[in-house]
C-alpha cells in the first residue's frame, strides 16, 4: 500500500509513473483506480523492468518486501545509468549495503515511525517535528492558541524578546488550516489559531515550548502525523 500511495501522490505532483508488482490485484488497482502504468511481474527481472521503459526513467523507488531483494535492485537500476535511487530500508543491518550498492536516498520507515511516536510522547505540545544535519537542527510545527504566549505579536517583536531562545528562528506562518504556508517577515502577526514553523536546536526545545506558552492541551485529541512538512 505504501508503494500505492507513493505512486499517487507523484501522479498528483506531474510525474510519470510506471509500477512493478507480482501481485496483479494491486496492478490492476493501480491502473484503474490510481491510472498509472503497471507492470506484473518481479522487479528483478531484467524484462519486466525493460517493459516499464526503466532505459527512460529519471528515478528508482525500490520498496520491495525485502531488504536483499531491493539490493538486486539497486544494481540493476545503477546498470542502466539510474543515480537517483531512493530505498525503503526494513533492517538497519543492510545500511552499509545499501551505500556501497549507490543507493542515493536511504529511508527507514521504522526508524521514522519510532521517532514520531517518541516525539508524540515527549513533546505532546508539538504537532510534528523534523529532524535535519543528524539532530543537530530541530523544525518544530507549533500552534497558536489565544492564550499563547506569542498570539498577536509579531515575528520582530518576538525575535527581539531576550525569552525568545537564542539562534531560533520562526520560519514558517499558516495563518489557518486551509491557508497556504507563508515564510513570514519582521511584520507578520502570529493570530490565535495559526500555525508556526520554528527552527531551534534540539537542546533549546524545552525552553521554546515555555517561552511559546503551548500546552499538550492546545493540541487536538486525535491525529495522523506523517514524517514530513
Amino acid at each position: 500500500m505504501m508503494g500505492l500511495s507513493l505512486a499517487q501522490h507523484l501522479l498528483k505532483l506531474g510525474h510519470t509513473v510506471a509500477i512493478v508488482d507480482a501481485d496483479p490485484l494491486a496492478c490492476r488497482f493501480a491502473r484503474e483506480k490510481i491510472g498509472v502504468m503497471a507492470f506484473e511481474g518481479s522487479a528483478v527481472s531484467m524484462t519486466v523492468l525493460l517493459e516499464a521503459g526503466i532505459r527512460k526513467a529519471n528515478a528508482v523507488v525500490t520498496a520491495l518486501s525485502d531488504d536483499a531483494l531491493n539490493l538486486a535492485l539497486i544494481a540493476l537500476s545503477r546498470s542502466y545509468g539510474i543515480s537517483h535511487i531512493v530505498v525503503r530500508m526494513r533492517d538497519r543491518e543492510f545500511l552499509e549495503a545499501y551505500r556501497l550498492t549507490g543507493a542515493s536516498h536511504i529511508i527507514s520507515t521504522v526508524d521514522l515511525a519510532v521517532a514520531s511516536m517518541a516525539n508524540a510522547i515527549e513533546y505532546p505540545q508539538i504537532e510534528s517535528m523534523m529532524h535535519f544535519e543528524h539532530g543537530q537542527v530541530e523544525v518544530l510545527k507549533l500552534p497558536v492558541p489565544g492564550d499563547c504566549n506569542v498570539a498577536g505579536r509579531t515575528v520582530a517583536q518576538i525575535a527581539l524578546d531576550s525569552g525568545f531562545p537564542t539562534g531560533s528562528l520562526i520560519i514558517g506562518y499558516q495563518c489557518h488550516a486551509c491557508a497556504n504556508l507563508e515564510i513570514p517577515n519582521g511584520n507578520t502577526v502570529l493570530e490565535a489559531g495559526s500555525t508556526i514553523l520554528v527552527v531551534t536546536r534540539p537542546e533549546l526545545v524545552h525552553s521554546m515550548i515555555d517561552y511559546l506558552g503551548i500546552r499538550a492541551s492546545h493540541l487536538p485529541a486525535l491525529g495522523v502525523s506523517h514524517p514530513n512538512l
